[in-house]
C-alpha cells in the first residue's frame, strides 16, 4: 500500500471497461474509508456494469454510477440520474482537491445522501473542495485519455439534460476490482493536493412566533407550509430521497389545552382503527424529559401502497410540554433507512431551543411602559434584520437565549414583586441596552464582519460592568 505524507492509497484498484477505453481508479482509503468500501463492494457485486456515464460537462465532470441507466433499469431516459443503491453512505468530506482525474462521490444537498453514483473531474474545480468526498483518482495515462474522450461527447448542452447523443460511447462495459500491481502503466503522481480545512459551520432556524428554534439537518430543504387545516405541519424538514421515500422531518406547535398524557392517550385513540387494521404496529412508548421539559417518545411502524409496491415507513414522534403548548417534532423515513438518518433527527431535537415566552422576559418587563420600551423594539428589529442574517450571528442568539431563560422568569418575577428591584434591574440594563444599539448603525455583510461587531461589543460592555467598577475600587483603595 503506497503511503504518501497524509494520504493511503489502497492496493486494490478498479478498472471501468468502457467503449472509450480503460479507466483506472486507484482508491484512498484513510481519507473516505467508508465510500472506499462502498465503491469497492458494489463493483464486485457488478453493480455497475452496463451503467452509463449519464452526466457530461465538458470541461466539468462526467457523472455515472446510476443503476436506472443499464438496459431495462428504466421506463424513459428522463429517470437518468435519479437511481442508487437503496441506502445512503456518510459524506466523508476531506481536504483533497477536486483537481483533474479527482474521483468523487455525487450526493443532493443532504451531505449524508451518497448512494452509489460518482463522477470524475474533467477540469480543475475549486468549488467542490470539502463539499464531496473524493475518494480517488485515476491512475494511468490511458485513463486520462479516456476521460477526454467521454467529456467531449456531444450532448444537447440544455441544463439538466447532459446526456450524450451517442450515450454508447460512455456505457461501463465492465467494472473489476483488480490488485494495483497487475496494472503495468500505472502512475507514480505522488500526494494529491490539498486545501485548509473549513469549519463546519450550522445554519440555526429561528421562528420567534411559534417560541423554538433548532438546527435542522445540513442540506435538508426547511418549508413552512400554508395551513390548509389542523393536520397541516409548521414547518417541514426535507431531505434527499432515498430507495424510493424522501425523509422528512415535521414540527407542529399546539396549544396545551389537556396534560401530557391525556394528549398521548387521545393520540393512540385516534390511531386504534390503523392499529387494528394491521396498518400501523406502536413499536414504543415511553416518558421522558427533554431539557426540564416532559415528553413523550412514540415510534411506530406503517405500511403504504405506492406504484412499486407496499413501502414500510417508520415514524419516531416526540412530543414536548413547554409554554403552554405542545411541540410535535416528526421524523419519517423508510424502514431500511430509518437508523441511517436518525442521528440528524437527534442532533435537531437536541438543538432545540424554547424562546420568546410570554411574561418570562426580565427586559421585556423591565422596559414595559418606561422610556426603555422603544429601545428594546429596536433591538428585536436588529435580531431579526441583522443577528438573525448571519450564521454566528443565529447561532450565538440560540445559544444565548438557552442561557437567558434559564433565569430570566425568575427575575422577572421578582420585578413585578418589587418595584424598587425593578428599577434596579433598569439602571443595570440601561448601559447595554445603548451598546446593543450600535448595530443598527453596522453595516454587517459578512460573518467575519458579525463577529467583529460581536466582539467589540461584548468587550465594551466587559469594560463597562467590570473595568470601570474595578478602576474605581482600585482608586478608591489606594486613596484610604
Amino acid at each position: 500500500m503506497p503511503v504518501f505524507a497524509e494520504t493511503q492509497i489502497s492496493d486494490k484498484v478498479v478498472v471501468l471497461t468502457t467503449q472509450s477505453g480503460e479507466i483506472v481508479i486507484e482508491l484512498f482509503t484513510t481519507d473516505a474509508p467508508k465510500t472506499v468500501e462502498n465503491f469497492l463492494k458494489l463493483t464486485e457485486q457488478k453493480f455497475y456494469d452496463r451503467t452509463v456515464f449519464h452526466r457530461i460537462i465538458k470541461d466539468f465532470m462526467i457523472q455515472g454510477g446510476d443503476p436506472k441507466t443499464k438496459p431495462g433499469g428504466y421506463t424513459h431516459m428522463s429517470e437518468w440520474g435519479t437511481g442508487d443503491a437503496g441506502y445512503t453512505i456518510p459524506g466523508e468530506f476531506n481536504t483533497i482537491k477536486h483537481k483533474r482525474g479527482i474521483v468523487s462521490m455525487a450526493r443532493g444537498g443532504d451531505p449524508d445522501s451518497g448512494s452509489s453514483q460518482f463522477f470524475i473531474v474533467h477540469k480543475d474545480t475549486p468549488s467542490l473542495d470539502q463539499n464531496y468526498a473524493v475518494f480517488g483518482r485515476l491512475a494511468t495515462k490511458t485513463s486520462y485519455e479516456t476521460l477526454d474522450k467521454i467529456a467531449n461527447l456531444e450532448t444537447t448542452g440544455n441544463e439538466g439534460n447532459n446526456i450524450a447523443y451517442d450515450w454508447g460511447k460512455g456505457e461501463i462495459l465492465k467494472a473489476e476490482v483488480k490488485n494495483r500491481s497487475d496494472i503495468p502503466d500505472i502512475l507514480d503522481q505522488g500526494e494529491p493536493e490539498r486545501v485548509s480545512p473549513k469549519p463546519n459551520e450550522k445554519t440555526p432556524y429561528h421562528n420567534e412566533k411559534l417560541g423554538f428554534s433548532f438546527v435542522p439537518p445540513q442540506g435538508w430543504l426547511v418549508q413552512e407550509p400554508q395551513k390548509q387545516n389542523s393536520d397541516t405541519p409548521d414547518i417541514v424538514v426535507v431531505g434527499d430521497k432515498i430507495g424510493g421515500f424522501t425523509p422528512h422531518i415535521s414540527i407542529t406547535v399546539v396549544p396545551s389545552k389537556t396534560t401530557l398524557e391525556e394528549y398521548n392517550q387521545n393520540l393512540i385513540k385516534n390511531l386504534k382503527p390503523a392499529i387494528d387494521s394491521g396498518i400501523l404496529t406502536i413499536q414504543k412508548q415511553e416518558k421522558i424529559t427533554i431539557k426540564g421539559n416532559e415528553a413523550y417518545v412514540i415510534e411506530a411502524l406503517n405500511k403504504f401502497n405506492n406504484n412499486e409496491g407496499q413501502i414500510k415507513v417508520k415514524f419516531k414522534q416526540v412530543i414536548i410540554h413547554s409554554n403552554d403548548k405542545f411541540y410535535i417534532l416528526t421524523y419519517a423515513n423508510s424502514q431500511n433507512n430509518f437508523e441511517t438518518t436518525l442521528p440528524k433527527f437527534t442532533n435537531s431535537l437536541e438543538s432545540l431551543s424554547f424562546v420568546n415566552q410570554p411574561g418570562q422576559c426580565a427586559i421585556a418587563t423591565t422596559s414595559y411602559g418606561t422610556e426603555l420600551a422603544p429601545q428594546v423594539q429596536l433591538l428585536r428589529e436588529i435580531r431579526d434584520n441583522s443577528l438573525y442574517q448571519t450564521s454566528s450571528g443565529t447561532v450565538f442568539m440560540v445559544g444565548f437565549n438557552e442561557f437567558y431563560y434559564s433565569f430570566s422568569p425568575t427575575i422577572a418575577d421578582w420585578e413585578r414583586q418589587n418595584p424598587l428591584f425593578k428599577e434596579t434591574i433598569k439602571l443595570i440594563i440601561t448601559p447595554m441596552l445603548s451598546t446593543l444599539s450600535i448595530l443598527n448603525y453596522a453595516d454587517i455583510h459578512s460573518e467575519q464582519q458579525m463577529i467583529g461587531y460581536g466582539i467589540g461589543i461584548i468587550l465594551l460592555n466587559a469594560g463597562i460592568y467590570f473595568g470601570i467598577p474595578a478602576f474605581v475600587i482600585t482608586s478608591i483603595r489606594k486613596r484610604f
